[in-house]
């Protein structure tokens, strides 16, 4: 009986019995299927590192030169100076001051965009077919009009003499870009205008994708809205709102046109200028474009940082990602 039950016994392709172990063929298999997503990215990842990593190599290594005008017509040398670039921007009181307020300004930013943005993909969920559409095409219109183009529009809607607003607000000739918090609040809302269409768009998309199931259960056991919204759709929501969130931040931070057409620069005496516009005036107004690239190179390594953060959080909130 042994000897009949050891000879049904199925051998593998290798000799032995059982069918426990792995098979050359299932694992030469498995590697290749394992490189296979990776050469059909190798195009993509190719143009990234021409259009990408070369730039952020230069960028780089200027931020630890002694790059001036004088260096780029040949007038005098090339040194190197370390981390001569940075110091000078760390004891550089208006740096700071930049820094600070970019941040304040990108978060309030971001905050806005978000708020707007999914409180209208809610609304899209609501209303009929008519509606929504002139809805979209109202925010899509607004998302494709160029950043000059719409800060220009905005710059004459509030202007101080000729502005509509002005009048409907009974403000009389009050300026906007004139103060430092009046022209932060202006940007602010211009950068909200054109930048919530991406947010609602994506957040609207995955809020057809959550089953009408849940958020009718919830709303049969006296759930209101804004509870559905906190506890059932946002969770559901997390990894889009990531995304959005992630994509604002960066798109925020780095903030150039609006600040420069509607403040002329930078506002009176620098009072509205932000890393990006600061970066430009150090690097092409005052041909300082080694300083130009270490504030570059600080933004560059901000934003990896917030958002090597935010994904470790998700992370621990147990996201996919």
């Amino acid at each position: 009986m042994t000897a009949t039950l050891t000879e049904r016994r199925p051998r593998s392709r290798t000799g032995k019995t059982g069918g426990t172990g792995k098979t050359r063929t299932g694992t030469a298999r498995t590697g290749t299927s394992a490189w296979t997503p990776w050469l059909y990215l190798l195009p993509a990842l190719a143009v990234l590192g021409a259009l990408l990593l070369y730039p952020v190599y230069q960028l780089g290594l200027i931020s630890f030169l002694e790059y001036t005008q004088a260096q780029v017509s040949g007038g005098e040398p090339t040194s190197f100076q370390g981390l001569g670039n940075y110091k000078s921007l760390l004891y550089d009181p208006q740096f700071r001051q930049v820094l600070l307020a970019t941040v304040v300004f990108a978060a309030a930013c971001v905050a806005g965009t978000l708020a707007v943005g999914c409180a209208l993909a809610v609304l899209l969920t609501r209303v009929r077919a008519l509606p929504r559409l002139a809805l979209m095409l109202a925010a899509l219109g607004a998302w494709a009009t160029p950043a000059v183009t719409g800060s220009t529009v905005w710059v004459f809607l509030f202007d101080a003499d000729f502005g509509p607003v002005n009048k409907l607000l009974g403000l009389g000739d009050f300026s906007w870009t004139y103060g430092r918090y009046s022209a932060f609040a202006l940007v602010l809302l211009e950068v909200v205008w054109c930048s919530f269409p991406f947010v609602m768009v994506t957040v609207y998309a995955g809020i057809r994708a959550v089953p009408t199931e849940i958020l009718e259960a919830a709303a049969l056991d006296g759930a209101s809205p804004w509870r559905i919204w906190r506890t059932v759709t946002a969770p559901l929501l997390r990894p889009i709102l990531a995304v959005v969130t992630i994509q604002s931040v960066i798109w925020d931070f780095k903030v150039f046109t609006q600040i420069y057409v509607m403040t002329g620069g930078g506002g009176i005496a620098g009072q509205n200028l932000v890393l990006n516009v600061y970066a430009y005036q150090q690097a092409f107004a005052s041909s300082q474009y080694s300083l130009g690239a270490a504030i570059g190179v600080v933004m560059l390594l901000i934003l990896l940082a917030v958002t090597l953060v935010y994904l470790r959080i998700l992370r621990r909130q147990g996201e996919d990602l």
